[in-house]
């Protein structure tokens, strides 16, 4: 474990505000060396004997393109299992098993998966054996998807970076919510923040699910759930969209749903606060009309850059590279 006290990265909760505030200024500096020679040389002889094992189980485009660039950035070498029909758990190997033979090749274990649950019992199984190397949960199925999450507050703190940060700040969530494993690691962080109000917009039966509102609850996190988008939009700065997670259906449920109104497009964009943003965790679905991808307000896609800075961040501290970092 880093003298910072990072090691396995599995849930949201794990983190305080402390950490969150130097992991934002930990992607700040290492997006901004990257952008010169030099600082891109320095930033690549941190780690030149570090090995990620990136084991992605679950579709995956920029969650892995952007971990795998995040190594890269600090000279860390990777190497892949994104097929499962490659991986000897089709023989009849054990899950427990593979996890341990990924750690005598890596350093640290980048996973994603379609089952909840399944990044951490892969830390259970890494802290029951003599040399443990981290488990970085990249996704696991509807639970959690910390690293999204934390990219997510570094995109709102850029964003409001002028207005006083995320403190303060009205957010809301709009989509399908039950299932979207995004905007459960995102509401649990904000625990983290001063005076943040929540809004909760989705279709009939995607509703946010009861132990978030319960956990915002015993935080004492103001929060209202609203069945449309014009009901929540005064005093708005933030909106997360999201797509329905079809991937989830038990009774093809997706289908039934009536989505348009929790759709953006020109039309809803009129509506919108002037300087409140727009985000989302991508890929999206009819949801987010292409025409709207050039408004000022939309952030999305500073949201997908930001995560191999967020994540090359996030590893930099599991190993305390941040240490070798001149951040004055």
């Amino acid at each position: 474990m880093g003298t910072n006290g990072l090691f396995h990265v599995i849930d949201t909760r794990q983190f305080d505000r402390p950490m969150l505030d130097h992991l934002c200024r930990l992607a700040t500096h290492v997006r901004t060396l990257a952008k010169s020679k030099a600082g891109a040389q320095s930033l690549q002889a941190l780690a030149p004997d570090r090995r990620a094992m990136l084991y992605f189980t679950q579709p995956s485009t920029r969650t892995f393109l952007s971990f795998n660039s995040a190594c890269h950035i600090l000279g860390m070498r990777t190497s892949e299992i994104r097929n499962p029909s490659i991986s000897s758990e089709v023989k009849g190997e054990t899950f427990e098993d593979s996890i341990r033979t990924f750690s005598s090749y890596a350093d640290v274990i980048i996973m994603r998966t379609p089952e909840g649950g399944k990044a951490a019992r892969a830390a259970e199984i890494m802290n029951a054996i003599p040399r443990p190397v981290p488990v970085i949960n990249a996704g696991s199925g509807p639970d959690q998807h910390p690293t999204q999450a934390l990219l997510d507050i570094y995109t709102l703190e850029r964003s409001f970076e002028q207005r006083g940060g995320i403190d303060g700040r009205t957010i809301a969530m709009m989509g399908d919510l039950r299932r979207g494993r995004t905007v459960r690691s995102l509401s649990y962080l904000m625990k983290n923040y001063k005076d943040v109000r929540l809004r909760f917009v989705a279709p009939p039966g995607f509703e946010i699910k009861r132990d978030i509102l319960d956990h915002l609850d015993a935080h004492g996190i103001e929060h209202q759930s609203a069945s449309r988008l014009d009901d929540i939009l005064d005093g708005l700065d933030a909106l997360y969209v999201t797509r329905l997670q079809k991937e989830y259906d038990e009774r093809n449920e997706s289908e039934s749903a009536d989505y348009a109104p929790y759709s953006i497009g020109p039309e809803q964009l009129r509506r919108f606060p002037s300087d409140a943003i727009i985000m989302h965790p991508l890929p999206r679905g009819p949801e987010l009309a292409p025409g709207i991808d050039n408004d000022p307000r939309v952030m999305y896609w500073r949201q997908e850059r930001n995560g191999m800075w967020m994540r090359a961040a996030l590893l930099a501290a599991i190993f305390d590279l941040d240490s070798g970092l001149d951040m004055e």
